[in-house]
């Protein structure tokens, strides 16, 4: 896992469970009685205050009186100024006279991320109670709130912080052909925030927008940069998916077939609107359509106003023409020139029905209905906001088979020849309104735990919708299937993406990956917590689990709640609900049938050595020589700016601290046994430092704009990758003795040079170069005494080149000759360029994408996946390793989840950062587990 994923998981993970140990560990014994609260883990305010009936203190609103009650038990709650540092985030009255109140924190006037509290109230004959309290309210907080970075350069690191990580995904993204670069990304900034880790991390906000220069995906990332230095701490997706991005939307197992069960509840008449419409959905069933005549326009458009209040007008549900539109045009932003679905007669007709415009129109009423007719709630905000459905978006005018709520709308793909538009599913359209309705309540953040309990409940509001309208009863074999109902050909158990009724999908089965693949995990894990609340559902009836579970929604969640919150969320509403005895018991015990109980992290095992726990950083890779390994972390609360450390790769000794603590971030370190050599962001130049591991002075190599992951140091020579303006990259060696005399290649417009690597005074690098008036691709090697460059391997104009390794015997390569197959090669050639042999080929039925590489005397350790189009353990990042002669190759580990950023010692021995417990930690294996079966 990256080390974002993993601060933010430390963040969400500081709260204690809300059971007692013998109901958390597998027993039945209900949460804490009435009146006792659940302290928070790092905070002293409680992360959870249950069963009171407190007189509020007397106040003109509910927001006043929220305050005054966490003022008057300032003993309780260690909030020292309510007033001051908790600003109104809404207020939610119910028809029974409850008022919630969310409060979000801030810090010396800068907002806190995730930092939220939640009072709960009843108001009487105009006298209110507390009757409880929960959330986030981080007390240790004392970071200063005066940036030295300003809004450029924290723009320009969050857009470098972007192209890296999906460069580091995907190398092919950026074959380079020598044109003047545009970089596919902007960046805006939305001004400060504390990280709430430790102390406090003070950040700036940024939102970079843009496409994935390998499939053209939209790309809108929210990126949280230092202040202090201009280092990106945090990233993580702002677009909320049905199906994990770059995934078809049926690439869930599955193979039951089901007959759907058809209710009365599809077919009721349409509301009052301008117009009484019709149209035929795709499962080619006619359904009523609230519609309005444009004058305007001369003919009937998908506008419905029939539950538009008479004073404010609102809501309107409109369903818009985005065909042709590419997805990148329509996240996160409004396309010009779009217009409402038309029709001459109230009655739409194929056209309609094809673009999916049908199915989005008449679920969007549907998902309306529900959430207002089943819990009181006025639309996706609670008050009436309009709801907007863009239809038809394509991938550059290749089929988009997704669908994504993007915090303003819902957009729904074209689908394809096997997929139906992603409209077609009501359990897609719940899903995805639902994503609304919880930006609007919990808001919880889409990354690691907290986004994959987003997904879960987004997931199980979706389906409770669908089995509804469709009236599928609960104990249907099929019904926790969701988007079964896309496919064109295929059975539903082939199509469906998810299964909530799997009945084995548990907490063991948790993956953990960095926040560059599904965003931590969040379609990944998020059947683990949907899973339990299907079981509940199965057990106590529809209405009453959907109750109980919107209520946690509403009124007990915050946003960086995790598994073991949302249980404690979920049982608390349950009791506030009346749930007790043996109901409150099924409650209980689906969560602990999906693992889902106190420290539940911990019995997940792993078969690797560790040597650091809890790496805490972004974006940094490890280093590895002789017998030392070499990692970046910030402190165990995650507040300081990142050092550099050094331990011996058998676990022995003390670690050492090699690089000053000087509040910049020292990141990509690299070491042969005696330097350690990384990288130094700070607000001015980014610099290349040294320093022998028997200590001494710091020594500064290099300065400038930008460098890459790619850092390697041999005796007196260092090698590194340069970034210059507009991501120009190039490679540069210098002497640790003489820096100054440095050898630069590429960074210009007209050649590029990139992935270097360094063994027995050799460089190999990748070279991209104008030769005449086309362009060569080319593997090179150059002798660093004498100069000599040397041409290794030429490749074709289509092949796309990746990192390189080399030691005193091969050079060894990544390349993607075929491009969008999902695969890529590993080569392997002689020095002198001979003997070029592909140790794992782009094609045939053991070919990987290989997409990082790292070499010993005897052995190259590849990073890979298996171009597996389903994201599940076996086709997510795993490390390889292959013997320097033959060939033949093992898996280095079994462990589950991502394995990254390998670095080859000696021998067999390789060390990599493991997610496998969803907190990356620094492992070791002294030889391959060979086979994982």
């Amino acid at each position: 896992m990256s080390g974002a994923a993993a601060a933010l998981l430390g963040v969400a993970a500081l709260i204690v469970p809300a059971v007692p140990a013998d109901a958390a560990t597998g027993g039945t014994t209900p949460p804490p009685t009435p009146g006792e609260l659940i302290p928070g883990q790092r905070t002293a305010t409680p992360a959870l205050v249950e069963g009171i009936r407190e007189p509020a203190p007397d106040a003109p609103n509910a927001v006043g009186a929220a305050r005054a009650h966490l003022a008057e038990q300032r003993g309780r709650y260690r909030i020292a100024n309510p007033e001051r540092d908790l600003e109104p985030a809404g207020t939610v009255t119910t028809d029974g006279g409850h008022e919630i109140v969310r409060l979000r924190q801030e810090h010396r006037g800068v907002p806190v991320l995730g930092g939220q509290y939640v009072v709960r109230m009843e108001k009487r004959d105009g006298e209110r109670v507390v009757t409880g309290t929960s959330g986030r309210y981080f007390t240790g907080l004392r970071t200063g709130t005066t940036a030295e970075v300003d809004d450029a350069l924290a723009v320009e690191r969050a857009v470098d912080a972007v192209r890296s990580e999906l460069g580091a995904q995907d190398f092919t993204a950026y074959a380079e052909d020598g044109a003047e670069d545009a970089t596919p990304f902007t960046g805006t900034s939305h001004g400060l925030v504390v990280l709430p880790t430790g102390t406090g991390v003070l950040t700036r906000h940024v939102t970079v927008r843009g496409e994935h220069p390998a499939g053209g995906e939209p790309v809108l990332r929210e990126v949280y940069v230092d202040a202090g230095a201009g280092y990106p701490v945090l990233q993580y997706s702002g677009i909320k998916t049905f199906g994990a991005p770059g995934t078809a939307a049926g690439t869930a197992p599955g193979t039951a077939a089901r007959t759907a069960v058809e209710g009365n509840a599809a077919d009721r008449p349409a509301r009052r609107a301008d117009a009484a419409g019709s149209g035929v959905k795709l499962d080619g069933r006619t359904v009523g359509l609230e519609v309005t005549l444009d004058e305007t326009r001369g003919a009937h458009v998908l506008r419905d106003r029939s539950r538009a209040d008479q004073e404010t007008g609102r809501p309107v549900l409109s369903t818009w023409d985005a065909r042709g539109r590419q997805v990148t045009d329509v996240a996160g932003q409004w396309p010009a020139d779009m217009q409402e679905f038309a029709s001459p007669t109230p009655d739409f007709g194929a056209e309609a029905t094809e673009a999916g415009a049908v199915d989005a129109h008449w679920a969007a009423g549907q998902v309306y209905d529900w959430f207002k007719d089943k819990q009181g709630r006025d639309s996706l905000d609670g008050r009436g906001l309009s709801v907007d459905s863009l239809v038809g978006v394509t991938n550059y005018g290749q089929p988009y088979v997704n669908a994504f709520w993007d915090g303003a709308k819902m957009v729904y793909g074209t689908g394809d020849a096997e997929y139906r538009p992603l409209s077609a599913g009501l359990d897609v359209v719940g899903h995805e309104m639902t994503h609304g309705v919880i930006d609007h309540s919990a808001d919880l953040v889409y990354a690691g735990q907290s986004g994959a309990l987003n997904e879960a409940i987004a997931d199980y509001f979706g389906n409770a919708v669908e089995t509804d309208v469709y009236g599928v009863p609960m104990d249907d074999p099929e019904a926790g299937l969701l988007g079964e109902r896309l496919c064109r050909t295929r059975t539903p158990g082939e199509c469906a993406l998810r299964d909530l009724n799997d009945g084995r999908t548990t907490a063991k089965s948790f993956l953990g990956v960095g926040f560059g693949t599904d965003s931590g995990g969040v379609h990944l894990n998020s059947t683990i917590f949907s899973g339990a609340l299907w079981d509940i559902r199965e057990d106590l009836g529809a209405e009453l689990t959907d109750r109980v579970v919107y209520k946690a929604l509403t009124e007990y969640l915050t946003p960086l709640d995790g598994f073991t919150q949302g249980r404690d969320a979920v049982v608390a509403a349950a009791r506030a609900a009346g749930v007790d005895g043996q109901d409150l018991n099924a409650v209980v015990r689906a969560f602990n049938a999906h693992g889902i109980v106190a420290n539940w992290e911990l019995a997940l095992g792993v078969d690797s050595d560790l040597l650091l726990e809890r790496v805490n950083t972004s974006d940094s890779r490890l280093g590895a020589g002789g017998d030392w390994w070499v990692a970046s972390s910030s402190n165990e609360a995650g507040t300081e700016a990142y050092s550099v450390w050094a331990g011996r790769t058998d676990g022995t000794g003390r670690l050492k601290l090699m690089s000053p603590n000087d509040g910049r971030y020292h990141v990509n370190p690299a070491t042969d046994g005696r330097t350690v050599v990384w990288v130094a962001y700070g607000s001015g130049p980014v610099e290349v430092l040294a320093r022998p591991l028997a200590g001494g002075p710091v020594q500064k190599l290099w300065s400038g704009r930008d460098v890459g992951s790619s850092m390697a140091v041999e005796g007196d020579t260092v090698a590194f990758e340069h970034h210059n303006h507009g991501g120009r990259r190039g490679v540069t060696y210098l002497s640790l003795e003489n820096p100054a005399g440095k050898v630069s290649v590429g960074g210009g417009t007209y050649r590029r040079a990139s992935f270097p690597s360094l063994s027995d005074g050799r460089v190999v690098y990748q070279d991209y170069r104008r030769v005449r008036a086309t362009y060569e691709y080319s593997t090179r090697i150059v002798d660093v005494a004498t100069g000599e460059d040397t041409l290794l391997h030429r490749s074709e104009s289509t092949t796309s080149l990746g990192p390189t390794a080399v030691n005193g015997r091969y050079a060894y390569w990544l390349a993607n000759e075929v491009q969008g197959d999902g695969r890529t090669l590993l080569r392997r050639a002689a020095l002198d360029g001979s003997g070029v042999v592909d140790l794992s080929p782009e094609t045939g039925p053991n070919a990987l994408n290989v997409f990082d590489v790292t070499a010993s005397e005897n052995t190259v350790t590849a990073g890979a996946r298996t171009g597996d189009p389903a994201i599940r353990n076996e086709s997510l990042a795993k490390l390889w390793q292959f013997s320097g002669d033959d060939g033949t190759r093992g898996r280095v580990s079994c462990n589950r989840g991502e394995q990254l950023s390998a670095a080859a010692a000696t021998g067999t021995r390789v060390v990599w950062l493991d997610a496998t417990t969803g907190i990356s930690q620094v492992v070791t294996r002294a030889r391959p587990s060979g086979r994982c079966d």
